[in-house]
């Protein structure tokens, strides 16, 4: 795979919920597994202070059932926020703020006895994508495209931008994640339209409306709520199944002493995976061991759950109408709707978009052939291509994406009103120019105060950055002619130049937000992620070895007790017990080495018993059946994402089988 692939620039998904990598094999958009075969990466990061570990994805998941003050989840939810912010989102995830942080200060919270701001975490996510890529290409790479929610602020985006750098990599460019998903779409498609695209994910919602027209993607309008997503949904079921918990007078439990770390997690872990049944099934049941012993146990149905997340789901449509409106466009006009994100599969939300956007009374259903998970990272691939240089005759010659920025670009003027200069929904890269003058007589000096938002007073929207324009020479009130340049790049980053035309003062600024990283604290961490980086490996094998020898010693002990385990030798067994104590001998010191290989060891003396207890799991299922019954019995419940076909054999095949 290393053929050709020192210059591969990936696209990645950073999402709230599970992280992405792809690239463009040929002409088609391709997901990179990660090292356990999984293709989404769970954006769940696990440290260890003690060990100087990390570990991210599946791993780290399973930690927080465990040790859920060394794990941190839905980061992407505090990307570029402020302390004010956050407090709300704060009280239902186990990590917490560090202490005594005031206003204006970078965010940090405390994991695994460390302090971590929100850019740093999600480099560690985005490197575990990094590390995928190079061991799949066997190469290094540097250079990625990287997708944010539509509605992402400057501050959000720079944010995201810092934690690429942290990675080691060279974000070529910010694409927002529904325009990433209609690029994976119209490659597909092909064709001509007007399209919406619903992102409904983790953490975020999206909504854009796109022009396709002979390869040209132009966002004409977009909207959303980078405060609104599948967490929502798991919060509000968390809450009140803790509710529910402690008003069970049966359960002899008190509110104030159910934990705030582990059981949380244990009642999120189950809400989740009653969330996902119910998008299937008509009812799913809630199971939590309670820290007294008992179990909390609840039914709940698909008419009920709908009930209760109706008012969340229903927070989506307000901005799909004004998205609409921005585009002076109605609901019929939209020739297709395409889904993404995980929270699209539940039917209460895709009856929502079927209603809002009249699908089903002219005869149309969303798309949903792209895996929504995976969609928009596969659209980021497409336009990483692009940017790398689509090879000639490719079916990305012809395309080209046209973005927008989601919301107002301004300044404060006299009286705390705000001048916008660029309007939201403007195509980027733009640029725009407007000329202010004094209003007092004197004065040598221009305060700008650069806002972000919608509202007409400064005070109501986003403060972005504050810098002065000096040595303005004295002149009347009125005669200054002072001209303010905003240029937003392809990223959605802001660059804000300032100059008084008479004199020829200048000052310019690349905006950064008054809670984001410095240059500075970048490159500080940049540095140490170099300065420990063989320390931070070894440390990271050795809790993967760990964990890999728990799972495969519960393995060993849970099958003890199955039939098969009776057919073996006494020395095979008395070779598995001595495998079983080395290995839990080793995993209790800090050699991952001498842990891998007596996992090995085990692997190889317990291999006859996973060959007896197959056979026996395949003759049990095909007792007193056919070899047809059994075929179809034996892969009714299993969970492949294709049905099964009957085995075809060719006619020429079976005549040489006979003779």
């Amino acid at each position: 795979m290393a053929e050709g692939s020192a210059a591969r620039v990936v696209g990645i998904d950073l999402g709230t919920t599970n992280s992405l990598v792809a690239f463009m094999q040929g002409d088609q958009p391709t997901i990179i597994p990660g090292e356990d075969g999984d293709r989404l990466v769970p954006s769940v990061l696990a440290f260890d202070a003690t060990q100087r570990g990390f570990v991210v994805g599946n791993g780290a998941r399973a930690t927080l059932l465990k040790d859920a003050s060394s794990v941190v989840y839905s980061a992407k939810r505090l990307m570029g926020r402020s302390v004010e912010d956050v407090q709300q989102e704060l009280k239902l995830f186990p990590f917490k703020l560090v202490e005594g942080l005031a206003l204006g200060d970078v965010l940090k919270l405390e994991v695994g006895g460390l302090q971590l701001t929100p850019p740093e975490i999600s480099a560690y996510i985005l490197l575990q994508l990094k590390m995928n890529a190079e061991r799949f290409f066997g190469a290094p790479v540097t250079r990625a495209v990287i997708t944010v929610p539509a509605y992402f602020n400057d501050a959000q985006r720079q944010a995201t931008k810092d934690a690429g750098r942290i990675a080691g990599l060279e974000v070529l460019r910010l694409v927002n994640e529904p325009t990433a998903a209609a690029l994976a779409y119209g490659l597909d498609k092909k064709r001509d339209g007007l399209i919406a695209v619903y992102d409904f994910g983790g953490g975020t919602f999206d909504i854009s409306i796109l022009k396709l027209h002979e390869g040209i993607f132009e966002v004409i309008s977009t909207g959303g709520d980078t405060h609104l997503g599948g967490d929502d949904i798991d919060n509000l079921l968390i809450a009140i199944a803790l509710d529910d918990i402690a008003g069970d007078a049966d359960l002899s439990i008190d509110r104030d002493a159910i934990p705030t770390g582990e059981q949380v997690q244990a009642v999120r872990k189950a809400v989740i995976e009653a969330k996902i049944a119910l998008s299937e099934a008509d009812e799913a049941k809630l199971a939590v061991l309670l820290p007294n012993g008992k179990q909390y146990t609840r039914k709940i149905t698909r008419e009920q759950f709908e009930q209760l997340i109706s008012q969340t789901i229903l927070r989506t449509a307000r901005p799909c109408v004004q998205a609409l409106k921005d585009a002076h466009l109605t609901a019929e006009q939209i020739d297709e709707v395409v889904l993404v994100g995980g929270s699209t599969r539940i039917p209460a939300v895709r009856a929502l978009v079927d209603e809002l956007f009249s699908l089903s009374a002219r005869g149309k259903k969303p798309h949903t052939e792209l895996n929504p998970d995976e969609v928009v990272a596969l659209g980021a691939a497409v336009q990483a291509q692009i940017l790398a240089g689509a090879n000639a005759g490719s079916a990305l010659d012809d395309l080209l994406l046209l973005d927008v920025t989601p919301l107002s670009l301004g300044i404060e003027a006299l009286g705390g009103v705000v001048a916008r200069i660029i309007e939201r929904n403007s195509t980027i890269p733009a640029s725009a120019t407007e000329h202010f003058t004094t209003g007092v007589d004197g004065q040598t000096n221009v305060a700008i105060h650069v806002v972000q938002g919608e509202r007409e007073l400064a005070k109501d929207c986003r403060s972005l950055a504050r810098f002065d324009l000096k040595g303005i020479p004295p002149m009347v009130a009125g005669m200054a002619r002072i001209e303010v340049k905003f240029l937003i790049d392809a990223n959605g980053i802001l660059h804000v130049s300032a100059r008084e035309q008479r004199s020829g003062k200048a000052a310019e600024i690349e905006v950064k937000p008054t809670y984001g990283l410095t240059d500075e604290q970048v490159e500080t961490m940049i540095l140490a992620s170099f300065d420990h980086a063989e320390a931070d490996l070894d440390a990271r094998q050795l809790i993967e070895m760990k964990n890999e020898a728990e799972t495969i010693l519960t393995a060993v002990e849970k099958g003890s007790s199955h039939a098969a385990w009776k057919q073996l030798t006494p020395d095979e067994l008395a070779q598995i017990a001595a495998c079983v104590n080395e290995l839990k001998i080793s995993a209790a010191g800090s050699d991952y080495k001498l842990i891998r290989q007596n996992i090995e060891q085990l692997d190889k003396a317990t291999r006859r018993f996973a060959e007896l207890m197959m056979d026996s799991e395949v003759m049990s299922a095909m007792k007193g059946q056919t070899m047809d019954a059994a075929d179809e019995s034996m892969g009714a419940d299993l969970t492949a994402p294709h049905a099964f076909a009957k085995a075809e054999f060719e006619e020429e095949s079976v005549a040489e089988e006979k003779t």
